[in-house]
């Protein structure tokens, strides 16, 4: 006989994996105990040396659905031996360096109970199991007891008692566990918050959505606004009451069968709908039927997602239509958690509420997916995915404590610990009041969940970031160090840390397109070729610099970037002389350009950009689109790329792109696009072949340009990131490209190429750079 103390580290509270011990201790005569802890699982056993190594072997492979060991550690039981028989014991409050499990979609045994008349649970909107149901949305501390949810709430009746204290139960220790008898309840409301009499309010509300109201629904991580999708009024209304005037809206559907009414799914697509994080997945607009044409004005895509609680579900039940299925906010806010709060922000938006008595604890959006050269993609990290830690990549297994801030838009934040890196749920954009509030309330109880103490906080080198200005503050406040890390090679970084680039590999050619970062010196860049490793970078290539004409207006106001560029590379009196006719020359004429030709010769309130997501600004008016304001960030560069695909081919060439080599870099310039786009808009070539041929023509320049950057400094591994490369036609364009140039690619994957990303890039950054 032999006593074994065993240590599992990783995702292993809340997911059944206590149970699992059990029932391989009883299966193979081992002795002991097992618990949770602030580190994981303690198991301590007492069996001869093979049941041991079997009892090691099958945990592995035999791992609960939502567990995942990171590491199983065994040494020799110095200290009493275990009693007979094997217990699972309450849990030990010790210091947290376990991971906090995602939120997960409802299980198909779940979904059966929910389905059965015969069931205690029929038709029970918190139905859950270990397999199944909210975590990190209910978790106020670890460990993932339910004394530590917003289940503490919900004394357990008899019967889910008995479940939730027998092992052998799926339900054994399922914190959320619950009943009609016991558990949370739900109830409908009218406008007027009066309650409405109805025995079943779920069959009502979709009765309320069938007749075009729009309903206020409290879900799992937030509210939802939902309404009819093929109602145009009920969309409409809704549009103007979220003051979100043309950014798509997320779609909901029953099954998948109701999905390939609207959208082309693969069989890969199809698995990510239906898989534990149910995201937003985007889906290629081509079924039978459409919905409203203001779901999503302009685009290719239609974002679905599936049902993933039991009130979705039940709510969805008797729907053959979709959905929509969007944030309950105003535009840009943050997503309402509590009753109060959505009847006072969102109560001109509503005819009815679908409420429950549930507390949501940390706000929690839909993450959202793209399924894009042979892989998901991530384009928001949340409900499903967050804050599931990350493998520090080799190398890092002794790094520091570190805090990282993320950027200004799409904020995450990233903390390091214990070769894991732990990065937020998406929180949003911190030029908003409310978001930056949640943003310093996530952040504190993080800290706290995890015990995080810092030793330094990593931090965007743009001054005016609201994400910076805190980690200053932070850090004088608790006396840290502060690494700032320029944005584009956090961008790069990040790629590198995803896909587990170790910290002494090689260096590698980093392309990075995006809307704005602050460069060197205070250069505003965006379309950057940098060598680079963990721990520094050079820049050896770049976009050509364009003024962006009244600052920030450029970025609202996209005309404003079109004329700069026509300005700058071939000058307007030639195109209005040459082009006189041209609608995009009619137009511009409308503006104010000799202030703008004033701010561009006089270098006033005009900074210079490398951005490529500016030039796909400009390029998007060129062809006639978003002629005013964008309403949400990169408008104009989604749409440009929703009409290069609805042109349903890909031109053989695209339109010229120079090199031109100054001491160090080389610089990437449109100059000649120019004169060929404005002859194909007098020829009366069609918008869609134009932003085609614009794609094609860039995506080219890139990776030519990638290849011969690669070769002068012989690399054989290019990272790509940015925000751009969330363009499924460049992106797929460009890998094809520098595939041919015989090029590895590094791309993200398990976090978002957009700033999303950026915190996990500045965390290893700052990790190579203080060492």
């Amino acid at each position: 006989m032999r006593s074994e103390r065993i240590r599992v580290r990783g995702l292993v509270q809340g997911v059944g994996f206590r149970p699992k011990v059990w029932q391989l201790a009883q299966e193979l005569g081992v002795a002991g105990d097992v618990r949770n802890d602030g580190e994981g699982v303690l198991i301590r056993a007492c069996a001869p040396q093979e049941a041991l190594d079997a009892l090691c072997r099958r945990l592995r492979a035999e791992c609960p659905p939502l567990a995942r060991i990171d590491a199983l550690e065994r040494g020799a039981l110095e200290a009493e031996r275990p009693a007979e028989g094997f217990r699972i014991l309450a849990s030990a409050a010790t210091r947290a360096r376990t991971g906090v499990v995602a939120d997960a979609a409802l299980c198909a045994a779940c979904a059966a109970e929910i389905q059965d008349p015969a069931n205690r649970r029929f038709r029970y909107p918190f139905t859950n199991c270990t397999h199944c149901g909210p975590r990190l949305s209910i978790l106020r501390a670890i460990p993932y007891d339910r004394a530590n949810t917003s289940m503490a709430a919900f004394p357990l009746c008899p019967d889910c008692r008995r479940e939730y204290q027998d092992p052998a139960d799926r339900r054994f220790h399922a914190q959320p566990n619950a009943c009609p008898a016991c558990g949370p309840r739900v109830w409908l409301e009218d406008r007027h918050g009066r309650r409405f009499a109805t025995l079943d309010p779920l069959t009502t509300a979709s009765q309320w959505l069938a007749r075009g109201r729009i309903l206020a629904i409290k879900g799992l991580g937030g509210f939802h606004l939902a309404c009819d999708a093929g109602n145009a009024a009920a969309v409409a209304a809704l549009r103007r009451g979220k003051h979100r005037f043309h950014k798509p809206f997320a779609l909901m559907a029953r099954d998948l069968e109701v999905v390939r009414r609207y959208c082309r799914v693969n069989a890969a697509q199809a698995a990510l709908l239906g898989g534990p994080a149910a995201p937003i997945v985007l889906l290629t607009i081509g079924g039978p039927e459409k919905v409203a044409e203001a779901v999503a004005p302009g685009q290719a895509n239609l974002g679905f997602m599936l049902p993933y609680s039991p009130l979705h579900r039940l709510l969805l039940a008797d729907w053959e239509k979709a959905l929509v299925m969007t944030s309950g906010n105003r535009s840009e806010e943050p997503q309402c958690l509590d009753n109060a709060e959505a009847r006072q922000r969102l109560g001109a938006l509503a005819d009815g509420w679908l409420l429950h008595d549930r507390d949501i604890v940390n706000r929690v959006d839909d993450s959202v997916v793209q399924w894009l050269e042979g892989a998901p993609r991530l384009l928001r990290r949340a409900r499903g995915y967050a804050p599931t830690p990350l493998p520090l990549p080799p190398g890092f297994a002794a790094a520091p404590p570190l805090l990282a801030l993320g950027g200004e838009q799409k904020n995450t934040f990233c903390l390091i610990q214990e070769g894991q890196a732990i990065l937020s749920q998406h929180l949003g954009d911190l030029e908003e009041a409310r978001t930056a509030a949640e943003y310093r309330r996530a952040l504190a109880l993080y800290q706290e969940l995890f015990q995080h103490t810092p030793w330094a906080i990593a931090i965007d080198r743009h001054p005016d970031y609201g994400a910076t200005q805190f980690g200053r503050q932070l850090a004088a406040e608790q006396d840290l160090a502060v690494v700032a890390v320029q944005h584009h090679h956090a961008h790069i970084a990040s790629v590198l840390a995803d896909c587990a680039w170790p910290r002494e590999g090689s260096r590698v050619l980093g392309i990075a397109l995006d809307g704005l970062g602050y460069g060197d010196g205070g250069q505003l860049w965006g379309g950057e070729f940098l060598c680079a490793d963990y721990a520094g970078y050079e820049r050896v290539g770049f976009l050509r610099p364009v003024a962006l004409p009244g600052g920030v207006q450029a970025i609202r106001e996209p005309w404003r970037t079109l004329y700069a560029q026509l300005a700058t590379h071939l000058g307007w009196e030639r195109v209005a002389r040459e082009y006189p006719e041209l609608a995009l020359t009619r137009f511009l004429q409308t503006k104010p350009l000799g202030m703008l030709q004033t701010l561009l010769e006089r270098g006033l309130n005009a900074p210079l950009s490398s951005s490529a997501g500016r030039l796909f600004d400009a390029v998007a008016v060129a062809v006639g689109l978003c002629p005013g304001r964008i309403s949400y960030e990169g408008q104009a560069a989604i749409e440009l790329e929703a009409l290069a695909r609805r042109q349903g081919m890909v031109p053989e060439t695209g339109y010229p792109f120079a090199r031109r080599r100054r001491p160090g870099s080389w610089i990437l310039d449109p100059a000649p696009m120019w004169p060929a786009l404005l002859c194909d808009l007098a020829r009366g070539e069609p918008p869609g072949a134009i932003a085609a041929r614009f794609h094609q023509g860039l995506a080219r320049a890139v990776a030519d340009l990638g290849g011969r950057l690669a070769r002068q400094h012989a690399l054989d591994t290019v990272a790509l990131s940015g925000g751009v490369f969330q363009n499924s036609w460049l992106f797929e364009a460009v890998c094809g490209r520098l595939r041919q140039h015989g090029l590895r690619l590094l791309t993200p994957h398990q976090v978002p190429a957009n700033d999303g990303g950026l915190a996990l890039g500045q965390a290893v950054v700052a990790a190579a750079q203080l060492d």
